[in-house]
């Protein structure tokens, strides 16, 4: 399995240190780096996004941690720094990994383990490739519970859980966003907000910034994701072939 991977500090010499990593590492491509994490984000942000994103936390145009915010639902965060006091924040973020310098090569070498491990899980497939269903561990000790990809109206997100909410009920797990990002069909599930993502199948309306679902729940979009709400929800949008 081959990864892409970018790295965004603003330190040549850590820049160094990963490209050299990467590059004895097979399985591991790089896909470029960058100094100014505002010139990254047109690549983390596109469709051509990396699927490995070494970020330091600590830079002077944009912190790591704002940038998280920002980039591409489906890269792979691993935060970069020499200060553990932020390791909270980044898996609040979503983090994949948090990696301390001086960062040894062992300890790079587990990390990128890891999130081959994570992509390469076995997902239960339709003969169109997607998925229909996935399992949870809810809350409630040795319990699972089998998730149909329609059914599932928005989940709502917190610092070390989600909410499911489904046409039959709610349901709690111990994941984060991205885990179950990995499950859901880009085109019809769509993170609006840092803590939220919708199936456009159940938005009844969108108002500026509001959006009403079809079980009556509000969700309030964040300024960063309307612009790609927007983009999918147009493509399913009567136009007329009239003159103006």
């Amino acid at each position: 399995m081959s990864l892409n991977c970018f790295i965004v500090d603003d330190e040549q010499d850590a820049i160094g240190i990963m490209q050299e990593y990467i590059s004895r590492t097979p399985g591991l491509s790089l896909l470029g780096s960058s100094q100014n994490p505002v010139e990254a984000l047109d690549l983390l942000t596109g469709a051509d996004a990396p699927d490995l994103t070494f970020i330091d936390v600590d830079m002077r145009l944009l912190s790591g941690l704002e940038l998280a915010d920002m980039i591409n639902l489906y890269t792979n965060v691993v935060f970069t720094t020499a200060f553990p006091e932020y390791a909270i924040q980044a898996f609040e973020k979503d983090a994949f990994d948090y990696l301390l310098k001086p960062i040894n090569y062992e300890r790079f070498l587990k990390c990128v383990q890891r999130v081959k491990k994570r992509l390469l899980r076995v997902r239960p497939l339709s003969k169109n490739g997607e998925v229909e269903y996935f399992n949870i561990k809810s809350e409630i000790k040795g319990r699972m519970v089998k998730i149909n990809v329609p059914d599932v109206i928005y989940i709502e997100g917190a610092i070390n859980y989600v909410q499911l909410y489904t046409i039959e009920g709610k349901h709690m797990t111990y994941l984060t966003m991205k885990d179950i990002e990995a499950y859901l069909p880009p085109d019809q599930f769509v993170r609006v907000h840092r803590s939220f993502i919708v199936n456009i199948a159940y938005v009844k309306i969108t108002e500026r910034n509001r959006l009403i679902l079809e079980n009556g729940t509000e969700v309030i979009m964040g300024n960063y994701y309307k612009d790609r709400f927007l983009e999918i929800m147009d493509q399913h949008l009567i136009k007329t072939n009239r003159a103006s």
